[in-house]
């Protein structure tokens, strides 16, 4: 039986590119120089994703200034000091905050999805941020003229209208990037905010019909940025229950990096349902070390006695290079790691079906 297996989603920019970014920012070059480097390193990165063997491509999100900010670039309404997010390494980012309404995407993920279906025939994937995720953009203090739930009508309505878009565009599937999910239970571990934000991602999601949450997926992991995490002290035994109750036909999640696998999987197999499939990360982003394919197979074997085969797919914990300036793998090394994902899969199918 098959094993489906896809990217999560960003892989590290060629230099380059890195430069002309920096230059463009400097306005040492026009946006026009810039986008012509985009086009470039798109269409080498998904060469390069289709010379592994993967069966599904991205655009490794070449483009995006990073995962989670590219809706808001050129946005005008927006102040610089909004939700701090410390890492375990001491490193932190920081989300602007909205200053006034409406709230209106700038950019949306079909953008970057029609340029990534110029450059190959084979199944495209489109990452995408949650909601949630942009719902921290409202400060918590509040808006004299713009109250919080116009915020969030006006935000799942873009957000549903950035899902649509993609599914038109012949998306193979879409990801929803909820890495904000296991940070909920860290930053509040009565889980109310983590119920929020579920709230708020099924909102969107009740826009669609069954056929179409079949393509949609949630990605989770502990966030992966500088080879630091931000919230792996959150065991998926307090996540999982609250993350399954998503109506979305995918999960993508973080399991190579996990110290507890077998609770994973026990977890995955108590409360996912049986309408939803689950891709388990198999290659650990934050990891130098190239994975080897036998590592992979055996993963995907073990976890195949918690997760029926007809739900069990194979994925990376998380995006390679998820902000523009994270250096901290190698380009080569990514796309190693990605061919011994695809490898694995390879010869797990042919361990499962003897």
């Amino acid at each position: 039986m098959q094993i489906p297996t896809e990217p999560i989603g960003s892989i590290p920019r060629p230099a380059y590119l890195l430069e002309a970014m920096a230059a463009c920012a400097r306005n040492e070059i026009s946006q026009a120089e810039l986008d012509i480097q985009y086009e470039r390193a798109t269409r080498e990165t998904m060469e390069a994703l289709e010379n592994t063997g993967s069966p599904v491509l991205s655009d490794g999100e070449q483009s995006k200034p990073s995962f989670v900010t590219y809706p808001l670039a050129g946005m005008q309404n927006l102040a610089p000091d909004g939700v701090v997010i410390p890492f375990e390494d001491g490193h932190i980012r920081q989300l602007p905050r909205i200053a006034s309404g409406p709230f209106r995407y700038q950019a949306y993920a079909s953008d970057y999805l029609t340029r990534a279906l110029k450059f190959t025939r084979l199944p495209v994937k489109q990452a995408l941020i949650s909601p949630s995720a942009l719902s921290l953009l409202y400060p918590a203090s509040g808006l004299a003229d713009y109250s919080r739930e116009q915020f969030l009508a006006d935000l799942v309505s873009e957000s549903a209208s950035e899902i649509k878009r993609c599914l038109d565009l012949g998306a193979h599937s879409i990801q929803i990037d909820f890495t904000e999910g296991r940070l909920a239970l860290k930053l509040d571990p009565s889980g109310a905010l983590l119920d929020s934000f579920v709230d708020l991602i099924n909102r969107t999601l009740a826009s669609f019909s069954d056929a179409e949450r079949s393509r949609i997926g949630v990605h989770s992991c502990p966030g992966g940025d500088h080879d630091s995490t931000h919230s792996a002290s959150v065991s998926y035994a307090e996540l999982l229950p609250r993350l399954f109750k998503l109506n979305a036909g995918n999960f993508y999640l973080e399991y190579a990096g996990e110290k507890d696998r077998k609770g994973a999987l026990a977890a995955v197999k108590q409360f996912s349902r049986p309408d939803q499939r689950i891709f388990l990360g198999v290659i650990n982003v934050i990891d130098p070390r190239v994975e080897d394919k036998r590592e992979v197979c055996d993963m995907l074997t073990e976890a195949a006695q918690f997760i029926p085969l007809g739900r069990l797919g194979a994925t990376d914990d998380c995006g390679f290079s998820p902000f523009a300036d994270d250096v901290s793998t190698a380009r080569d090394t990514a796309f190693a790691k990605i061919r011994a994902r695809v490898e694995g899969v390879a010869l797990a199918e042919k361990k499962l079906a003897g």
